[in-house]
C-alpha cells in the first residue's frame, strides 16, 4: 500500500540514553524509513574533547558504534532505513571509520556520509580580534578565556544531510548540528522541498522538536508519568510527516507510556524560547497557530506551523575549562535529622576554614527539608534527610582538600549518619557554558561519502 508520509523514529535523546533502542524500534516498527539519534547536550563536546586529546581517533559517541553493529542485521535482510546521528562529535570521520570498519567486517555494503564544518574553535584562536563570541547574556568576550577554550561549535543546519542522503548515504554522521535539523535534513531529502519552504520546513523542524528528546514525547518526565502504562517498556517516538509539513507523532503498538496531546503539547514547549520565533539554523518557526489534535489510540495530529527565513547567524555553542568541584552525600535519620546533618555540612566547612581552605563557591543541602522547594516542607518533623556539600574553586588542590574532610564524620559527627561506604570524594573538572553567536557567511559545512568497500584496500 502506498503511503502519502515517510516515517522518522529517533531512538537516542541524548548520550547515555537506552543503548538498546534504536535495536527495538526498528524491530517494532520496520517500515521506518529514517532514524535519527541525537547525542549531543550542551556539555557533551567537552568530555569527547578529553577523549580526544587522550586519544586522536576518539572525540565522537562510542556508543553509537555498538548501535550501529546491533542495526546491521536488519540492512542486512533488505531494510532500507537511513540512518542520521550527530554521534560524529568532534571526530565525525573518526566515527566513520569505526563504522566503515565493521560494516566492513559484516560484509555490509552501506554507504556512509559524514557532515563537517561545525568546528569553529580554530577560527577563534587563528582570529581571536574578529571572532570575539560575545556571551549572548552578559556581552563579555570569549577570547578573554582563550586559553581554557575546549570547543567552539556552530548549530548548523539541515542542508548538508539533505546533501548526503540525497547521494545515497545510508548512513549519515554529523557534528554539532541544531537537533530537529536531523529530521529536517530527513524531509528535505524525502520530498525535494526548496530551502525558502519555510512552512513546510517549519513543519518538519516541529516534528524533529517533538522526538529530539526521545522519549520525553511519549510519557517520559510528563506532568502525567505516574499514570503511564508500563513505563519498563516506554516506546521510542515516530513521526509521520506529510508533504505539507503537517504530521502525526506515534509510537510503536504494544510498547508503554503514551501518547496524547498533553505529552505532545509538553514537548512541544520544551527549550522553545520565543514562541513566535522559535529559532533554528534552517527557519524561524512560530509555533502560536500550531493545532495538536488526537487522531487515534497513541496518535496525534499537528499542524499549522508557519515559517520564514532564518537569521543571517548561527548559534555556537562553546565551552571552556571552569575549575573544579566535589561533592559529597550523606544520609542522616532519627531525631531532628535535617537540623543535624545542616550543622554536619556547617562543620565540614567551617574545618576546612580554620585550615585557611575557603572555596570560591560553595553549598550546603538538605534533601528532605524543603531546601529544594522552599516553604513547602517543614524541616522539624523530618525524620531523614539527606547532606549534600558541594564546592568549586579554580584551584584543584583546595578540592582534593575538601575530600578528605568527610570521613571524618564516621566518628566526630551527627549519630544516625550513613553513606560513607561511597568513598572519598573526588575533583572533577567542570566546564563552563558560553552560548554564543557567529555569521554565517563564517561557517562552511560539507559533506563526504564513504563506501565501505574502501575500507578494504
Amino acid at each position: 500500500m502506498t503511503r502519502d508520509y515517510i516515517s522518522i523514529g529517533n531512538a537516542q535523546g541524548f548520550w547515555g540514553d537506552d543503548v538498546d533502542a534504536p535495536r527495538r524500534l526498528v524491530a517494532q516498527a520496520p517500515q521506518l524509513d529514517y532514524l535519527t539519534l541525537d547525542y549531543l547536550a550542551e556539555v557533551s563536546l567537552s568530555i569527547m574533547a578529553i577523549q580526544r586529546d587522550k586519544d586522536p581517533s576518539l572525540g565522537y559517541a562510542r556508543d553509537f558504534i555498538d548501535v550501529v553493529r546491533a542495526l546491521i542485521p536488519f540492512w542486512q535482510e533488505g531494510c532500507s532505513l537511513r540512518l542520521v546521528s550527530n554521534a560524529g562529535g568532534l571526530n565525525p570521520r573518526g566515527c566513520a571509520d569505526a563504522v566503515r570498519k565493521i560494516l566492513a567486517e559484516a560484509d555490509c555494503p552501506l554507504t556512509v556520509g559524514i557532515v563537517e564544518g561545525d568546528d569553529v574553535l580554530s577560527k577563534l584562536r587563528s582570529d581571536p580580534e574578529r571572532f570575539q563570541f560575545h556571551h549572548w547574556e552578559t556581552g563579555e568576550a570569549l577570547t578573554d578565556k582563550i586559553g581554557d577554550i575546549v570547543t567552539a561549535n556552530a548549530y548548523i543546519g539541515a542542508d548538508q544531510v539533505a546533501e548526503a542522503l540525497a547521494q545515497g548515504a545510508d548512513i549519515v554522521i554529523t557534528g554539532r548540528v541544531a537537533d530537529p535539523s536531523m529530521a529536517v535534513g530527513c524531509c528535505q531529502h524525502a520530498y525535494g522541498w526548496a530551502t525558502d519552504n519555510y512552512d513546510c520546513l517549519a513543519g518538519a523542524t516541529v516534528a524533529g522538536h517533538l522526538i529530539e528528546c526521545g522519549t520525553q514525547v511519549t510519557g517520559g518526565i510528563s506532568n502525567q508519568w505516574l499514570e503511564l502504562d508500563d513505563p519498563v517498556h516506554i516506546g521510542y517516538p515516530i513521526v509521520h510527516v506529510f508533504q505539507d509539513g503537517s504530521l502525526e507523532v506515534t509510537k510503536p503498538d504494544g510498547t508503554g507510556g503514551k501518547v496524547d496531546q498533553w505529552t505532545v503539547k509538553e514537548q512541544l514547549l520544551y527549550e522553545i524560547g520565543d514562541p513566535t520565533c522559535y529559532l533554528s539554523p534552517d527557519v524561524c518557526v512560530d509555533f502560536t497557530q500550531v493545532t495538536v489534535e488526537e487522531c487515534g489510540p497513541n496518535r496525534v495530529r499537528v499542524a499549522g506551523a508557519k515559517g520564514k527565513a532564518p537569521t543571517k547567524q548561527y548559534k555556537v555553542s562553546a565551552t571552556y575549562r571552569a575549575g573544579w568541584r566535589s561533592e559529597a552525600t550523606l544520609t542522616v535519620v532519627g531525631y531532628r535529622a535535617a537540623e543535624r546533618a545542616r550543622r554536619a555540612g556547617e562543620v565540614v566547612l567551617q574545618r576546612l576554614k580554620a585550615r585557611d581552605v575557603v572555596f570560591e563557591k560553595s553549598c550546603i543541602e538538605v534533601l528532605g527539608s524543603g531546601d529544594t522547594v522552599g516553604g513547602v516542607m517543614p524541616a522539624s518533623g523530618t525524620l531523614e534527610a539527606v547532606l549534600r556539600i558541594a564546592v568549586a574553586d579554580s584551584d584543584r588542590s583546595k578540592v582534593e582538600r575538601f575530600g578528605k574532610e568527610i570521613a571524618p564524620l564516621v566518628t566526630s559527627g551527627p549519630a544516625g549518619t550513613t553513606g560513607y561506604t561511597s568513598g572519598r570524594p573526588k575533583a572533577r573538572a567542570v566546564f563552563g557554558y558560553w552560548p554564543c553567536l557567529i555569521d554565517r557567511s563564517d561557517v562552511h559545512s560539507t559533506h563526504t561519502l564513504f563506501h565501505v568497500e574502501e575500507v578494504r584496500t
